[in-house]
């Protein structure tokens, strides 16, 4: 037989083995104002083989676009509708009339996302979440779609009051009862799904001092095992994921599937924005792509066939924020590639980027846990002080970072960074005052004390700095 015809036969098994494999879906944000028309937009999406997207609402003009493309598409309820979901009966099945049964199917609606990172809205809307998602189902009822369309909400990675190590992962407490019962209550009920936003960059980015940039970005690494149950991790994604699996479980909800709603990496960011690259990515997504569609699970549910959305089709130039936060695109508004990465099985094919680990489970004899990866190089400045420079000092919440870096930060320390946070819980007594600067405070100066003052461990992406004077938080002093 000859070389090239082996070659195309050995392909179509590869084709063969990952149908039952993963997806890859894009978001498509428009918060800019020099975006190509949404006509163009799904033709370009065509062009690259995408069949998924997300959008975040339900604009008219896009909806049409996609309209007989193929495209499966996700919707979105934006926070501040929820409270008229959740009030009125009625406003929901008027939505769900002019924004899905009239696309829907030449449009192919498959979900609809009830508000996004709810937890995290400033406005007080979590009360809201679950009786806004009961109506939007109940109109699909009505309009006799509810066998096409599911209804869930992306939840953000904040939600979990621990992370680390996966094994381990739980949901805040504080949540739990009035907010994730019912949730996961209705996501079985419907046969729906939890919707998941992660970002491994922003982790690595807080924390680029104790975290291999190789095991953020997928890329060959000695690997992290969970002393919790002894499997051994090769990438900060599946970690994360496998936190969420777990709070799943602690709640008795294994049989729910999860579906990343967004993830990425910048391609450029500011100065301290450490690992915000061009090449790293080309790196994440392009391995991230690899991974989901050769049908990779993670380490506890290796037969997990994940759906992921790569966020985000475009740099969006009025987007607030960091440098970061306007270049998570894959492609620049004049439809040029940022970085060229495959989005099918059959691009792959092509695809030289460096291959990632192994994700599937290896428990260790003994269940003794391994070191970990070797780490990136300490940040200097913002607080990178040696223990020999200050024999007596604290890590404190930086109040200019801003709430969403403060959060994330707080999220690692009393995570993955192993930060003792039991007194910032409700009831113990450094609860009070409950606000995210005394709390983050006492996290990162519990992580920056654990590491022996060393330099680099009060930096946390510039959300923390080193103080001299012992600090107090209402009848609470950091320990030194």
């Amino acid at each position: 037989m000859k070389p090239l015809i082996v070659s195309a036969i050995l392909f179509l098994i590869s084709l063969l083995s990952f149908a039952d494999a993963g997806s890859i879906g894009v978001n498509y944000g428009r918060v800019a104002n020099n975006l190509p028309s949404a006509v163009k937009v799904v033709q370009l999406m065509k062009s690259q083989g995408v069949e998924r997207t997300k959008v975040y609402d339900t604009d008219p003009a896009v909806l049409k676009a996609l309209s007989g493309s193929g495209i499966k598409v996700t919707v979105d309820l934006p926070n501040e509708q929820l409270y008229q979901a959740a009030k009125k009966p009625s406003f929901a099945f008027s939505w769900v009339q002019k924004n899905v049964a009239a696309y829907h199917p030449h449009t192919q609606i498959e979900a609809i996302a009830v508000g996004n990172e709810v937890f995290v809205d400033p406005h007080g809307t979590t009360k809201f979440l679950v009786p806004a998602m009961k109506n939007i189902q109940q109109a699909l009822v009505k309009y006799n779609l509810h066998s096409d369309i599911k209804v869930s909400s992306p939840i953000a990675l904040s939600a979990l009051g621990n992370s680390y190590p996966a094994s381990a992962g739980s949901f805040r407490p504080e949540l739990i009862e009035p907010v994730f019962k019912p949730l996961l209550a209705f996501l079985r009920q419907t046969g729906s799904y939890l919707m998941v936003n992660v970002y491994p960059f922003f982790a690595y980015e807080s924390n680029a001092d104790v975290i291999s940039l190789d095991y953020a970005l997928f890329r060959n690494n000695p690997g992290v095992v969970d002393p919790g149950n002894g499997l051994r991790y090769y990438n900060l994604f599946d970690a994360q994921i496998d936190a969420v699996f777990s709070a799943l479980s602690a709640l008795k909800y294994d049989d729910l599937k999860v579906v990343v709603t967004e993830t990425g990496w910048p391609s450029k960011g500011d100065k301290n924005e450490v690992g915000a690259s061009l090449e790293n990515a080309a790196a994440y997504n392009g391995n991230l792509v690899r991974k989901i569609l050769t049908g990779g699970g993670t380490p506890l549910r290796p037969k997990a066939d994940l759906t992921v959305y790569l966020f985000a089709m475009f740099n969006e130039n009025q987007k607030p924020g960091p440098t970061s936060e306007r270049n998570f695109g894959l492609f620049y508004p004049d439809e040029k590639k940022v970085y060229d990465i495959p989005l099918t099985v059959e691009g792959l094919r092509n695809y030289h980027g460096q291959p990632s680990s192994s994700s599937s489970p290896s428990p260790v004899s003994g269940g003794q846990p391994q070191t970990s990866p070797t780490p990136a190089a300490p940040v200097n400045g913002g607080g990178g002080v040696s223990k020999s420079s200050l024999a007596n000092s604290w890590c404190v919440a930086n109040p200019d970072a801003g709430k969403e870096k403060l959060q994330v930060a707080l999220d690692y320390a009393c995570g993955e960074g192993g930060a003792d946070c039991r007194q910032i819980q409700p009831g113990a007594t450094c609860f009070d005052p409950n606000t995210l600067q005394a709390h983050a405070s006492h996290a990162f100066n519990s992580y920056y004390q654990m590491k022996g003052r060393a330099g680099g461990s009060c930096y946390f992406g510039g959300a923390a700095y080193v103080v001299t004077q012992q600090p107090r938080y209402g009848a609470c002093e950091l320990k030194a």
